[in-house]
């Protein structure tokens, strides 16, 4: 796969579909490589007539990386977020929605449609937010407004989420992301453990990098409540969401979809915090025929 530099930095990215047709990037969330997006959903969205850009954010994947960044501990820096202190944070949300941006500059296109799911659905929103005039639509998915007021995440979730693996050994780094899949994955839908294992496995080669979590996750504490900032998203915008997200409820997908004027909502049964092969077909479905609608 190959780089380019974007922002500044250097990150790695791919492309499927005709250069020629209308140019779709994809967010994808906190810790997780672009190899999240699985490619079943990538040449299904190419299959529909979109030039799809996938990208490993900054600090993960095969990305640069931030070797030696400290950031503070949560409980403080949560601490100082809600007095008002300045933020102590590597880098913000914001710098990470330049960075793609970054990403079309370097591949020269003018505007996108922007999908962007859970952590990478809020890179999303501030892009629509601070760059407008490169958002041709928006796709929210299984993301939220960063309201602390709405409901939190189940604590199996998080707590898996959070968890450092005891060491760097395969087998023990492959056993810690069958258990985090598991933990925030869809309980409506069954997965075949031996092709899950295999996956996770992929990725666990590909790059393994732990800390590039906590820095992302201090981001995401840092940027706070996005409900009013995104009354000015003008591109339109689709939200979708599982109704048995246990990491990020369906709510917070509700609250995005209602502070974003015109917005609109689709909500599955079953369906958790991951992209699982019989939500491939109806997610691709909905993004195309969004971002046509859009175009």
């Amino acid at each position: 796969m190959p780089q380019i530099t974007a922002n500044g930095l250097q990150l790695e990215y791919d492309e499927h579909g005709h250069q020629d047709n209308p140019p779709l990037l994809l967010v994808m969330g906190l810790g997780a490589q672009m190899t999240f997006w699985p490619i079943e959903l990538v040449e299904a969205l190419a299959a529909r007539g979109f030039r799809v850009i996938r990208f490993d954010n900054r600090d993960i994947g095969l990305s640069q990386k931030f070797d030696g960044v400290k950031v503070p501990g949560m409980i403080w820096h949560l601490v100082r977020k809600r007095f008002g202190f300045p933020p102590k944070v590597p880098y913000s949300l914001s710098d990470m929605a330049a960075d793609a941006v970054g990403v079309l500059d370097a591949l020269g296109i003018e505007k996108a449609h922007i999908v962007g799911a859970s952590m990478g659905g809020m890179i999303a929103q501030l892009i629509a937010i601070e760059h407008p005039h490169r958002t041709q639509s928006l796709t929210s998915i299984f993301s939220t407004t960063g309201n602390a007021k709405l409901p939190q995440a189940d604590k199996p979730a998080i707590e898996a989420l959070t968890k450092r693996p005891t060491s760097m050994d395969e087998e023990v780094l492959v056993d810690h992301g069958v258990m985090v899949s598991n933990a925030i994955g869809s309980p409506g839908f069954e997965r075949d453990p031996d092709e899950q294992r295999e996956w996770v496995r992929a990725n666990v080669r590909r790059s393994t990098y732990p800390e590039g979590l906590t820095r992302q996750m201090a981001a995401i504490i840092d940027d706070g409540d996005r409900t009013s900032r995104l009354a000015s998203v003008t591109a339109p915008t689709l939200v979708l969401h599982g109704e048995d997200d246990p990491l990020v409820k369906v709510e917070g997908g509700r609250a995005t979809a209602s502070a974003i004027p015109g917005a609109q909502i689709k909500t599955w049964a079953g369906w958790g915090h991951d992209l699982p092969a019989q939500m491939i077909e109806p997610i691709a479905d909905s993004i195309a025929a969004h971002a046509q609608s859009a175009s």
